[in-house]
């Protein structure tokens, strides 16, 4: 998947970093996937450690189903 052009551009661009679209598309599948968990996607908890905790947790449920797929 590529990100597309501008639709009114008149020329596409010329250097086309490729790594770095691959490395945001990454980032943007795992922004995706944290969301899942409601608490992450709706801030429920109140202190930045107790989010930053729970989205630790939601990784680590997100990395364990990763390796545990048939």
């Amino acid at each position: 998947p590529v990100i597309p052009y501008k639709a009114n551009a008149k020329a596409p661009p010329r250097f086309f970093p490729k790594a770095l679209y691959r490395g945001r598309a990454r980032i943007e599948q795992a922004v995706g996937k944290l969301k899942r968990f409601k608490r992450i996607a709706l801030r429920c908890e109140k202190t930045a450690t107790n989010f930053a905790s729970f989205v630790a947790l939601a990784l680590g449920f997100i990395l364990v189903k990763s390796v545990h797929t048939d």
